[in-house]
């Protein structure tokens, strides 16, 4: 017992000795198993925050849109295109918006030039299209029926557009579409489902019909169906509106576009697995290199040692356990500054943090058994010296 004690004492003091020496070599397992920790859980974390804001915003959004059958240059749904929809069995609400391209909206006196040539969308929207989104009013309210019974000239700012114009909360503001000043009542808050409401501004079918001449038809639908029927829904809408007509409709689910983009992580995630494992790999090539500098420099140690008595089994043996350290103290190393990078990173982007636990000790045996091999060399030269042939080597 006290050998295999005093074993372990020389080959940890071999690496305190030489501390500068020890970290270089450390610094192959360091990245390695920082860079597949860092990879999954970074890929994990961004994952499961996607999966938390889709439990919250519901996977059962539906978008439609007027296909060119229409209309030439505009097209637009039927009048009645929400109530055609609301007729499907498994839709539980919908709300229709139109798309007033010609309108020039404008937050701020001499700034004509720039929106003109930068557009801000304006929609005319009913008063259920908050409720459908699942999207709570940032300040303020959102369009009523009494603004459409008094033909109130009233908007709502998505939360983005608010900010560009920065609208402050409770301010009284008005914005200029085209030739009519509208009274700004309210900011709609993010729509993460569609981003490009966030930007928009809101306002009245009937402002929309009787100020700007529009037909009041709908171009856009926002439709919510019941939970597990998402496609099936998708599916009928068009045949819905077009009531098996020519007429286009397409349609998409918001959600299955964020789903797409976090299935891209896992090409990400391989990618950077890969590339910890060519720093493992690097990593072991310069261990080995290190260490078999190191058997040169240690000569007259291996020397003395073999002079006193010392098998070729333990000096082959105390630079196996070097590498065992450089192997467990490198991983665990690496494993902790992985788990920083992605707490680091996951507060940074309000990521919720998905580590892979039981992963780690997988990536620390490899790093440890890399270490190993590449030790296997280093320590068969250092057994190999004889005391006579350390005095030529130093």
């Amino acid at each position: 017992m006290s050998r295999a004690r005093d074993l372990l004492g020389v080959a940890w003091s071999g690496l305190t000795s030489r501390r500068i020496r020890t970290l270089l070599i450390m610094l192959g397992p360091i990245v390695g198993v920082a860079a597949m920790v860092a990879a999954v859980g970074l890929t994990e974390s961004a994952k499961g925050d996607l999966k938390q804001r889709l439990s919250q915003l519901g996977t059962n959004l539906i978008i439609a849109q007027a296909g060119g059958t229409f209309g030439s240059q505009n097209p637009t749904f039927p009048a009645d295109a929400v109530q055609r929809v609301r007729a499907v069995p498994t839709v539980t609400n919908a709300s229709a918006t139109t798309n007033l391209s010609s309108v020039i909206a404008i937050p701020i006196e001499g700034g004509s030039d720039y929106y003109q040539a930068f557009p801000v969308p304006v929609r005319a929207a009913d008063m259920s299209l908050p409720s459908v989104l699942q999207v709570p009013i940032h300040d303020g309210r959102w369009l009523s029926s009494s603004d459409e019974r008094l033909h109130a000239p009233v908007a709502v700012l998505g939360a983005g557009l608010a900010d560009q114009y920065g609208y402050l909360s409770g301010e009284t503001r008005t914005i200029r579409l085209d030739n009519t000043n509208f009274g700004v009542v309210g900011v709609l808050g993010n729509v993460t489902l569609d981003p490009d409401l966030d930007n928009a501004v809101f306002i009245t079918q009937w402002s929309a019909k009787h100020v700007f001449d529009t037909d009041g038809k709908p171009n856009q639908l926002y439709v919510r169906a019941r939970t597990g029927t998402t496609q099936q829904t998708a599916d009928a809408i068009p045949t819905a509106i077009n009531l098996g007509g020519p007429d286009q409709v397409s349609t998409k689910v918001p959600t299955d576009v964020l789903q797409a983009a976090s299935q891209a992580d896992k090409t990400l995630q391989q990618t950077a697995l890969f590339a910890g494992l060519l720093a493992l790999a690097v990593g072991g090539l310069g261990i080995a290199n290190v260490m078999s500098i190191s058997v040169i420099q240690r000569s007259s140690e291996i020397g003395i040692r073999r002079a006193v008595g010392h098998s070729r089994s333990k000096i082959a043996g105390q630079f196996l356990l070097e590498a065992f350290f450089v192997g467990v103290i490198g991983g665990l190393l690496g494993a902790l500054v992985g788990i920083g990078i992605v707490y680091l990173v996951s507060h940074l982007a309000n990521w919720v943090v998905v580590i892979a636990y039981n992963r780690i000790p997988v990536w620390m045996s490899l790093a440890l058994g890399v270490s190993m091999i590449a030790g296997f060399y280093p320590s068969l030269k250092a057994a190999r010296l004889e005391p006579l042939e350390t005095l030529r080597l130093g």
